[in-house]
């Protein structure tokens, strides 16, 4: 049967990706009688939360489960955790997301990495009848095997974690970052691991970025360096130090994240980590077995062992290029969401919920949800992604009315910052730009945010 004898209607919408939108998606979808089929390139649900399972998340489970999930799970009796306690990464993954998952049975395929999209029939130029065609999703077997399957529409969930971004200051791998690979890591250390212990224990290591996860790195290596002598962090900030540099402390909204930006500040304080500010990377050079780091500014450090990059993450926007995508020129997030979560503009300014309005395309029935909408904004909440996708599933059962309705009330925690804001050493210095939101994390899971670079 060809693609144009094909009933879309009749076809499962492809959710790509098994982390925490993903399947909230699969899970409004069922709610609404739509077949879904999730497409998880990894071995088990949250392949990307596992990533960071070691790390606790700033918000609480209240804050964790989506409804329609929720209700998806209560017939295999699932029990709900504690609403008032925080999960760590490996806890979300283990109660909640595989559980989830095993709930949806075989709409979810592991090993399945997709690796284009395209309207059936029809590449980027071609105009006649592609709203009618079906879409043709691409994929690749863990055994190697390639495979074509359609749907009526596409939910891309992928998230942002598979594509750090890199040291240099200009968006750009610094010189020489990927000949020091072996001594360069994008993720958060977990020290209970006897190997990564080692690898840090007694040794200086640069932690590059200024979120989140640097504060986390910054903390984990302190309490490293109290047990292994030699043990140095020096935390690189392309901007200067102010008021909100280790954000909002005890007056924080989220009481863990401010705990977490006084043991950074802590860190520093104790002398087991020091500050380098207004440093912008231009390279990497080795001296012996070494590493130097060079500014912009010809400034150079004192050799270094290890070296932590936490500066953000990116979208991988390749496997949509067939796709009319209409995306922000800098924040490569869709065009009515971009100017709402702009870090140029926001620092402290709330992001309220939105659904199928702000993340329709010109190509219809594709959408980036999740951590993926915003992305290189270096906020988001999982709430607001669980919003959106309820939005996208009523749209896609031709409820417009629910579609358009918002059945979520968000707190003011908003866009906190970023690199419009913090990469300027004066705004910084002056405290403009810092204030009532802290320091930007690259990642909010829930109300909060996870203390690692971790993708939802």
């Amino acid at each position: 049967m060809s693609a144009s004898t094909i009933d879309p209607g009749r076809l499962p919408v492809v959710v790509i990706g098994a982390g925490p939108v993903g399947l909230a998606a699969a899970a409004h979808l069922v709610e609404r009688g739509i077949e879904p089929l999730v497409l998880e390139a990894g071995p088990a649900a949250g392949t990307a939360v596992r990533d960071w399972s070691h790390v606790r998340l700033f918000s609480t489970w209240a804050e964790l489960v989506d409804p329609a999930a929720e209700k998806l799970l209560a017939p295999t009796g699932w029990a709900r955790p504690d609403g008032s306690t925080y999960p760590t990464g490996g806890d979300w993954a283990e109660r909640y997301l595989q559980p989830l998952a095993d709930a949806l049975g075989d709409q979810v395929r592991y090993g399945a990495t997709v690796t284009g999209v395209a309207r059936a029939g029809r590449d980027r130029i071609v105009d006649s009848g592609r709203d009618e065609q079906p879409f043709t999703v691409h994929l690749r077997t863990m055994d190697g095997r390639e495979e074509r399957l359609t749907a009526r529409a596409v939910i891309d969930a992928s998230g942002t974690w598979t594509v750090p971004s890199p040291m240099g200051a200009d968006g750009l791998p610094a010189l020489g970052e990927k000949t020091a690979a072996d001594r360069v890591t994008y993720r958060v250390p977990d020290l209970d691991d006897p190997a990564v212990r080692a690898r840090y224990a007694g040794r200086r290591t640069a932690v590059i970025g200024s979120g989140a996860s640097a504060f986390t790195a910054l903390a984990l290596l302190a309490g490293l360096a109290k047990d292994e002598d030699g043990t140095h962090a020096v935390w690189i900030l392309r901007r200067g130090i102010g008021a909100g540099t280790y954000g909002g402390g005890e007056a924080d909204e989220l009481p863990a994240r401010g705990a977490l930006g006084l043991r950074a500040k802590a860190a520093v304080e104790a002398g087991h980590a020091s500050a380098v500010t207004g440093f912008r990377t231009q390279a990497v050079e080795h001296d012996g077995e070494r590493l130097v780091l060079v500014a912009e500014d010809g400034r150079r450090l004192d050799p270094v062992d290890e070296i932590i990059v936490l500066t953000g993450l990116r979208p991988d926007l390749s496997f949509l290029s067939e796709l009319r995508l209409g995306l922000d020129e800098r924040l490569q997030a869709p065009t009515a969401l971009a100017p709402l979560i702009d870090p140029n503009v926001h620092s402290c300014g709330s992001v309220y919920p939105h659904g199928v309005n702000e993340l329709s395309h010109p190509e219809k029935d594709v959408y980036l949800v999740g951590m993926k909408s915003y992305g290189r904004a270096p906020t988001f909440l999982a709430m607001t992604g669980y919003e959106q996708v309820r939005s996208i599933a009523a749209a896609l059962a031709g409820d417009r009315e629910a579609a358009e309705r918002v059945e979520l009330t968000l707190p003011e925690t908003g866009v906190c910052g970023g690199a419009g804001l913090f990469d300027d050493p004066d705004a910084a210095q002056s405290g403009e730009g810092g204030g009532c939101c802290a320091a930007p994390a690259t990642l909010q899971i829930g109300i909060g945010a996870p203390a690692s670079s971790g993708g939802c």
